[in-house]
């Protein structure tokens, strides 16, 4: 027996063995004389979780994407109500109303996927752990937490917080919200589960490639791993048996989401829709955000890079784009949608990526190549669409809805600068709207657990008439 109580000479277990050589794998257990128990339970449970007839599948292409040209040339805008209110058959004041009322009713849970690390933002932890608040510095979790504890005191109910993380991010995720005691939502309240994983391999062999002796190279199934991921954790039973039937979906990343919105919610009710987007309007062709279209019936998304340029640039009589609504991953979802999807293997197509990826060579020494080596598999959530009863867009005005933080501050775009911003100029438009005048350069930012909007923050400042020096409307005790 070795240090660690492994007989060197033991076999790995006969049925894999048998498995791998079927899929022509078996050359990831190499190293297995030179691994201990743990090591080597590591690597078994690894590889029992690949559907080896699946990844064949992919890696023989039998995922080809689609003729996304063809399908662009057909596209069409999508069902949607507009920013203004106009586009739908029905009152939107009558649509805000029956949103209101399902979350009243205790209908509605949320879903924030938060598998992501900072990495891009210099930021080496989970990116809901990033100060995001322009005076307050809160985080992009506590951002989300308070705003569910303004929503749930509105509304007089409990909302469930279903949070779903990735491998990299799901340990420290954990201990974040337990030393935090759950940002006041309640233990009971917030379920945190991690996504699933796909094995990256050799982009000239389909060879599954390893990390170390005892790993393989995985990586997170994409955000459309969220389906699975809510029907093995047990998260939808735990929603079924609450009552709650629809789900608010976001990302993390974006402080300015207005989540459990009535008005998103109640369109989606009022649609008869199964699974509901909001969008914003693109500013230019090109703008690199998903396009929200109609194809032969059916609502999907294109991405940017799939859009042929002289189909983005086009424009209706207005001067306006004629494929103008981009995605910015905020969806509302009716449970018995997601748990047939769930229960359909090929509800969400994966789609592959070529990517630089470290491994470990036939000497077990770490290679880093510095261009794409490998292909990767993820899902995306947006392929719902096209199987989704009556699927329906909302627009959102973009100043007041998306500033997503991806990149590190003097990028172009997508920056915490730009978000912290956007979150000032919000909240001086509030202020002004609340009849309160703003001093020039004054900095704000408002806790939704001090107003949740201009109404009640109307009635917070009552006889207050300007702001004069950065202020932080901070929670009410």
């Amino acid at each position: 027996m070795n240090s660690a109580g492994t007989a060197p000479n033991d076999p790995p277990p006969a049925p894999l063995v048998e498995r791998l050589q079927a899929a022509d794998q078996s050359h990831v257990l190499r190293f297995w004389d030179q691994l201990d128990t743990e090591a080597r339970g590591r690597l078994i449970t690894q590889l029992e979780a690949i559907d080896f007839d699946q990844l064949a599948g992919l890696i023989a292409g039998q995922d080809d994407k689609p003729d996304f040209a063809a399908l662009a040339s057909r596209a069409t805008p999508p069902p949607a109500v507009r920013s203004d209110g106009t586009g739908a058959a029905w009152n939107p004041a009558d649509a805000r109303r029956a949103g209101a009322e399902a979350i009243a009713a205790g209908r509605v849970g949320v879903v924030i996927v938060a598998g992501g690390q900072g990495t891009r933002l210099g930021f080496d932890h989970p990116k809901g752990m990033y100060p995001i608040g322009p005076l307050s510095d809160r985080t992009l979790f506590e951002y989300f937490a308070d705003l569910l504890i303004a929503t749930q005191r509105r509304y007089g109910v409990s909302i469930p917080l279903y949070l779903m993380t990735s491998p990299l991010t799901h340990d420290e995720t954990l201990a974040y919200w337990a030393e935090h005691d759950y940002l006041g939502l309640g233990s009971e309240n917030v379920r945190i589960f991690c996504q699933g994983t796909m094995p990256a391999v050799d982009a000239k062999t389909g060879k599954l490639l390893l990390a170390s002796p005892d790993s393989l190279s995985l990586s997170p199934d994409g955000h459309g791993g969220t389906v699975r991921a809510l029907s093995v954790s047990g998260c939808l039973d735990d929603a079924t048996s609450r009552g709650i039937d629809l789900l608010c979906y976001i990302q993390v990343d974006n402080p300015l989401v207005a989540l459990c919105d009535p008005d998103l919610i109640g369109h989606h009710l009022v649609s008869g829709s199964e699974m509901t987007t909001q969008v914003v309007r693109k500013r230019y062709p090109e703008e690199k955000v998903g396009n929200v279209v109609m194809v032969d019936g059916a609502l999907r998304i294109i991405e940017y890079s799939d859009l042929p340029e002289e189909i983005a640039a086009q424009r209706n009589e207005a001067g306006e784009l004629r494929l103008w609504a981009g995605n910015i991953a905020v969806h509302v979802m009716n449970v018995p949608f997601l748990r047939r999807a769930a229960a359909s293997a090929d509800a969400l197509p994966f789609h592959r990526a070529n990517k630089a990826t470290p491994f470990i060579d036939d000497q077990g020494k770490l290679i880093s190549p510095d261009t794409p080596n490998s292909i990767k598999f993820e899902r995306f959530i947006f392929d719902l669409l096209p199987d989704a009863e009556n699927a329906f867009v909302v627009e959102a005005v973009a100043d007041r809805a998306f500033a997503p933080v991806k990149n590190a501050d003097g990028a172009p775009y997508d920056t915490p600068q730009r978000a912290r911003e956007a979150i000032v100029h919000l909240h001086r438009d509030w202020l002004r709207d609340a009849g309160v005048a703003v001093a020039e350069g004054i900095k704000v930012e408002i806790n939704p657990r001090f107003a949740i909007d201009v109404a009640e923050l109307k009635q917070r400042l009552a006889g207050t008439t300007s702001i004069e020096r950065d202020h932080y409307f901070a929670p009410l005790q």
